[in-house]
């Protein structure tokens, strides 16, 4: 897949999606955002791809909204809305899809965050399933600075990853949380290296490629889930997931390696 803004490449069952505006510290314009959709959107649907890589070109993850992008009109939108309508059709339209997205996404997704991943583009890095940084990256909730309140779904995010308090500070503050502390308070999974960030991303996310497809994807749905849903509701949910996982051939296999005291080989997509 050729785009303007990003960049794909695929190795085995491993996608890597790569922000593409270096220069511009890969902020969000019009083109990033439709190539990102398209880009998830394609990843999402590819049966042979079974773990994503989301990182971003250059020196940053992604600095958030490319505020000359407020000032555009939107493709196909009224010519003579306010600013404020813009940046309401801008989150309803480009970024809150871009987050649902990789949220819904029926296999894991790994931010490697390098650089700053700031508004937008701290969402964006919350959005993924696990996370891996660099150890001189950072996140940065910036909204308060401009007078703006968090978007993109960072306040659902924030919220349930750290609880009300720590998520309010967070946001209202403005401060940049590096890599340790992201480490400490459980925003990001693990921190490496700059030059081995992509290459530590790609081999974690090689590892669980070979996990069980169907597992993983209903797993992830469950957590998506449990978020919101009650412990009956939940309970339902596992026992109508788990009937269908033990009579996949996943977990026939899963059986015959232990019994058999081998690796196993999950083929199922």
């Amino acid at each position: 897949m050729t785009y303007e803004t990003v960049t794909y490449e695929e190795k085995g069952a491993v996608a890597t999606v790569t922000l593409n505006r270096p220069k511009a510290r890969n902020a969000f314009n019009r083109a990033l955002e439709r190539d990102l959709l398209d880009a998830f959107q394609t990843v999402s649907e590819a049966r042979h791809i079974r773990a994503v890589v989301v990182t971003g070109a250059g020196r940053s993850f992604c600095a958030g909204a490319d505020l000359k992008a407020f000032d555009e009109v939107p493709e196909g939108a009224d010519p003579t809305m306010s600013k404020g309508e813009k940046v309401y059709h801008l989150i309803t339209t480009a970024y809150g899809p871009l987050t649902k997205l990789l949220m819904t996404m029926p296999k894991p997704v790994i931010g490697a965050i390098n650089g700053a991943a700031a508004g937008a583009g701290c969402s964006l890095a919350l959005a993924c399933d696990l996370r891996i940084m660099a150890d001189d990256a950072f996140l940065l909730q910036a909204f308060s600075s401009i007078g703006l309140v968090p978007d993109a779904g960072s306040t659902w995010l924030l919220a349930r990853q750290l609880g009300y308090s720590r998520a309010y500070q967070v946001a209202i503050e403005a401060e940049r949380l590096d890599a340790e502390r992201c480490l400490a308070w459980g925003l990001t999974n693990k921190v490496t290296t700059a030059d081995t960030l992509l290459d530590d991303a790609q081999a974690w996310a090689s590892q669980l490629a070979e996990r069980p497809a169907q597992a993983i994807a209903l797993t992830k749905q469950a957590m998506q889930t449990a978020l919101t849903a009650s412990v009956d509701e939940m309970i339902e949910l596992e026992a109508q997931f788990q009937k269908q996982c033990s009579e996949s051939a996943d977990h026939a296999e899963g059986i015959a390696a232990f019994i058999e005291k081998r690796a196993p080989r999950f083929n199922s997509i």
